[in-house]
């Protein structure tokens, strides 16, 4: 569903997917062959909340954030089922493991893979190229070679499965 607020429309670009029940209020861009996922919620009232082209954010996610803290999710990102990031900047071809947390300012390097179920607090600054672990998340080590040649390969996987499963933006949604 799409929701305008105070005059703010949700900009999608034609090439962009959206599930049916996906929710996108207010002042939320959705890039070229993003996809947004079953259930996720990218929620622009109180700031704006933009998501770059082939970034995909999935099942059940939630995307917010705070008047001073906009939420920036770069180009080739994906965010896995259940994630939550609030007023955050997740810098190109990160992979968010399903059910982390991101906090209010907190940056994540390019190329990066924040593990399932991290939490990274507050105005955390992670290192382009980190595994990013725990509760608090602390950047534990740099990714592999073989670990940072496997991160686009999830966000080309969500192109091709949003392809085949969403309509792209303004097309009829099929049942």
């Amino acid at each position: 569903m799409i929701h305008s607020l105070e005059n703010n429309v949700p900009q999608l670009h034609p090439e962009a997917r959206i599930a049916a029940n996906a929710t996108l209020v207010g002042r939320v861009s959705v890039g070229a062959a993003a996809s947004v996922w079953y259930g996720a919620v990218l929620r622009g009232d109180e700031c704006s909340i933009r998501l770059g082209d082939g970034s995909n954010v999935q099942d059940q996610a939630v995307v917010h954030g705070d008047p001073d803290f906009p939420t920036v999710i770069g180009r080739d990102v994906t965010v896995g089922h259940g994630a939550i990031l609030h007023g955050c900047t997740v810098e190109d071809g990160c992979l968010i493991g399903m059910g982390a947390i991101l906090l209010n300012g907190c940056v994540i390097g390019a190329g990066s893979l924040v593990a399932a179920g991290a939490l990274v607090t507050q105005n955390a600054v992670i290192p382009p190229g980190s595994l990013v672990m725990g509760s608090p998340a602390k950047a534990v080590r740099p990714l592999r070679p073989e670990e940072r040649e496997s991160l686009p390969h999830s966000a080309q996987l969500y192109r091709e499965l949003s392809a085949a499963q969403l309509p792209a933006a303004g097309q009829e949604v099929t049942t």
